[in-house]
């Protein structure tokens, strides 16, 4: 008998031992009879005889199956535990392996506490936990693959979902992990089943972030997934950094060479922030007002300023939670109405604060800093905090709303002239009018001085003496920067720089574009290819984009071409959102006591980890058969 191990032998070899046994043993009790009763022949021993030793053969091999099978199902209930525990801590981002995981150490890491914990409860987990090293199936290789099955159960019902949509886009982003490495985010978004999807597929590392290497990267991921990406690759979703969004060679370009349908949409998000940064930088008061806010803050939050900022709010407002100040982020200018409202709301705790320091004897540098801080908040100050405090809150709403993932495009551009709407009307007297209000009752609330320090009254020049003043100086500044915001706006979000953006509004009933055939043909004609020609019911008329594509799904095979553009439309990216929600999982994941993590186990506790949702809804019946179908010369028996 060959000595080489063949895949599957050894439940065969198992079952030709026992009958070979078997046969053994009837021989043996043949012979007894022979011995008790040698006159005898074969054909002449008694059948009752006989039928024990058939009688005994049967018995034994159907309690050697009994006790095969009940092994299996102990086995099978024991990975399932193992799976289990393992889901539970990748879906709550914590971590699972210890420093020392050895039989002697005192934390073997959150796994295996949690497993000894459940071994408590049922005495085979326990006994397997008590075995043989190799045979506890808890090393760290082990684990990874159970982690990777797991991920891969998740990924192919998203791209078979993916699949059914047809139609589909890519999102990507970049960040550096606490290794330094470059990780890249890729979700698909999609409609399935009355709703837009945004699902995340996997991080990988990238060792160069040229565009070349990013698209191959990208094209690969799709490819290795099985996704048609020439043909049903709709939209591509980025920020608006040149090597993705470069005209000839960046990454949108160069996917569009291969896929000519795949629209490049620079993220909504990031445009929204641009917008931002560029009035602010263009309006110096603007610029004073922040890095002076950001002055406070630091000040605030200083080991030996914050105990006594705490106890300043429960004294002015002990019915109240104190309140902490806010950072100011560079790349999220719409989160800054926070920390504006938090100044605006504890302005007279701030100064408070700074006045009890400015007038204590042993503070030194502190004490200086606090005089100058409280010097610089003047009326003028006031003015602008309460002013961003309303810009910046409108702003906020239409940042939210741009990261959803139920947003489609035509219902953004909206929602941006809304905005623009409300911009321009901040110029009316009423407005002023508020804003003013507002001021003068947070000045006197602070009992800030309003008196205006006294100037050398300028003399007119003679040549101006017969000319018209259409405007003051102040007024120039204000409706500048008013001005800027709204071109931002206009450039960065207009309709009319795009037909795809018109397009995608016509089939949205409450447009005024809605089957408008001049924007309706022009979008069809982008994506004419994709149109296949293929019952119409008196119901409720739907709303929006989304609810509309929803009335239609029943009619596809009828209406298959309008079907298909409004598919396409809800499915066209508008930010980069839950690229950067990935972004956070990936934190909490490799965080610093974990920065040693390899990038394939990164990848699939974040995948586990972003779609918990379809995680806690995985079969572990199946996950147990896709276990012990990923390697077949396991020792544990599973079938």
């Amino acid at each position: 008998i060959s000595k080489k191990k063949k895949k599957g032998c050894a439940p065969l070899r198992s079952a030709s031992f026992i009958i070979l046994a078997m046969l053994v043993l009837i021989d043996r009790v043949m012979v007894s009879l022979w011995c008790l009763e040698p006159t005898l022949t074969i054909s002449q021993t008694p059948f009752t005889r006989v039928r024990i030793c058939q009688l005994l053969f049967i018995f034994s091999v159907e309690r050697s199956e009994t006790g095969r099978k009940q092994k299996v199902e102990e086995n099978k209930k024991y990975i399932k535990t193992v799976a289990e525990v393992l889901l539970l801590t990748a879906t709550q981002n914590i971590a699972q392996r210890g420093h020392s995981e050895s039989d002697d150490s005192d934390n073997k890491g959150n796994f295996l506490a949690v497993l000894n914990e459940i071994a408590k409860h049922d005495p085979f987990v326990q006994r397997r936990l008590d075995a043989h090293g190799n045979a506890k199936y808890t090393s760290h290789q082990i684990q990874n693959e159970i982690l990777q099955g797991l991920a891969e159960m998740v990924q192919k019902e998203i791209i078979a979902e993916v699949k059914q949509s047809e139609v589909f886009s890519v999102l990507a982003d970049e960040t550096r992990d606490l290794q330094k490495k470059e990780q890249i985010s890729l979700v698909v978004r999609y409609y399935y089943s009355g709703a837009i999807h945004e699902s995340f597929l996997h991080f990988q590392s990238a060792d160069s972030l040229d565009a070349e290497d990013l698209t191959k990267m990208i094209v690969g991921c799709l490819e290795k997934h099985g996704l048609d990406y020439r043909n049903n690759l709709v939209g591509q979703g980025y920020d608006g950094a040149s090597v993705m969004s470069g005209k000839h060679s960046g990454v949108a370009a160069r996917i569009k060479n291969d896929a000519k349908f795949a629209f490049y949409v620079h993220c909504n998000a990031h445009c929204l922030n641009l917008v931002l940064v560029d009035v602010v930088k263009s309006v110096p008061e603007a610029e004073d007002f922040f890095s002076l806010l950001q002055n406070i803050y630091k000040f605030v939050t200083g080991s030996a300023v914050h105990t006594k900022w705490l106890a300043v709010q429960k004294e002015l407002y002990p019915q109240e939670k104190p309140r902490e100040l806010q950072r100011l982020i560079d790349v999220r200018w719409a989160c800054r109405y926070l920390a504006c409202r938090n100044v605006r709301d504890r302005l007279p705790a701030v100064l408070r604060l700074l006045l009890d320091i400015s007038l204590e004897n042993n503070s030194g540098d502190r004490k200086v800093e606090a005089k100058g801080l409280l010097a610089q908040i003047d009326f003028q100050f006031i003015a602008l905090l309460v002013t961003f405090c309303k810009v910046l809150g409108d702003i906020k709403i239409l940042s939210d709303m741009l990261q959803s993932s139920n947003l489609d495009l035509s219902k953004a551009v909206d929602l941006v002239g809304s905005l623009t709407d409300t911009l321009k009307s901040y110029r009316s007297e009423a407005c002023f009018g508020e804003l003013l209000r507002d001021t003068q009752e947070l000045v006197e609330c602070c009992k800030i001085s309003t008196l205006p320090l006294s100037k050398r009254q300028p003399k007119a020049s003679s040549r101006f003496l017969d000319s018209l003043v259409m405007t003051t100086v102040g007024q120039r500044h204000s409706d500048q920067s008013n001005e800027d915001f709204n071109r931002g706006l206009e450039r960065r979000f207009s309709q009319k720089n795009c037909e795809i953006m018109q397009g995608v509004q016509s089939p949205v009933p409450k447009s005024p574009l809605f089957l408008k055939e001049e924007t309706l043909y022009a979008f069809g004609q982008t994506f004419e290819r994709l149109l296949l020609r293929r019952e119409k019911g008196e119901l409720e008329r739907p709303s929006t984009l989304l609810d509309f594509v929803v009335f239609l799904e029943p009619y596809k095979k009828v209406f298959h071409e309008l079907f298909k553009l409004c598919k396409i439309s809800v499915v066209i990216p508008v930010s980069t959102a839950s690229c950067e929600r990935s972004f956070s999982a990936l934190k909490l994941i490799k965080n610093h006591l974990r920065t040693t993590m390899a990038d394939d186990r990164l990848s699939h506790l974040g995948i586990l980890s972003v779609e918990s949702r379809r995680a806690h809804t995985l079969n572990m019946d199946d996950f147990v058969k896709h276990f012990a179908s990923s390697h077949q010369n396991r020792r544990i028996i599973l079938s």
